[in-house]
C-alpha cells in the first residue's frame, strides 16, 4: 500500500466558497495511487470543507446566504476577540465540516459529475488555508 501526504495551501479572499479540487487532484496524481482514498484535513477552526454542485453557482450562494441567516453575526457572542465575525465562523466551521474522503479510481479523484471540493471561508478577512491531503492506496 502507498501513503502519501502533503500541505496544500488555498487563499481566500474573505467569506466564501473556494474551489479547491485541482490543488487535491495534484496530490492524487503526484501519489501513484490508482485506487484508494484521498482523505481532506482543514487546520482551521473558522473555515470548513464542503463537497458541492460545481456547475450553477447559484448553489454555493444560496449556501452562503442559508449559513448567514442561522448564524447571525448579530447575535450576542460571548467570544469576540477578533471582531464580530469570529464566533459565528467558529459555529459555522462546527455544523459543518473539516475533513471529507473521496475515493480514487484508477488515479483520479471519483468524484459525482457536478461534485467538487470547496474551502468554505467563514471570516470576513482574506486567510491562507492548510489543507492536509492525505492518499493512501495501490
Amino acid at each position: 500500500m502507498l501513503v502519501h501526504q502533503e500541505v496544500v495551501e488555498v487563499a481566500t479572499h474573505g467569506q466564501g466558497l473556494f474551489d479547491a479540487t485541482a490543488l487535491v487532484a495534484g496530490v492524487v496524481e503526484k501519489s501513484g495511487v490508482q485506487m484508494g482514498l484521498c482523505s481532506v484535513f482543514i487546520k482551521h477552526t473558522s473555515a470548513s470543507l464542503l463537497v458541492s454542485e460545481n456547475a450553477d453557482p447559484a448553489v454555493l450562494r444560496d449556501l452562503h446566504a442559508f449559513f448567514a441567516v442561522l448564524v447571525p453575526e448579530a447575535r450576542a457572542w460571548e467570544h469576540d476577540d477578533e471582531g464580530p465575525d469570529d464566533m459565528p465562523a467558529h459555529v459555522k466551521a462546527a455544523l459543518t465540516r473539516t475533513q471529507e474522503t473521496v475515493p480514487i479510481t484508477r488515479g483520479r479523484l471519483s468524484w459525482g459529475t457536478w461534485q467538487a471540493l470547496y474551502v468554505w471561508e467563514h471570516r470576513y478577512r482574506p486567510h491562507h488555508r492548510s489543507l492536509v491531503v492525505t492518499v493512501m492506496g495501490t
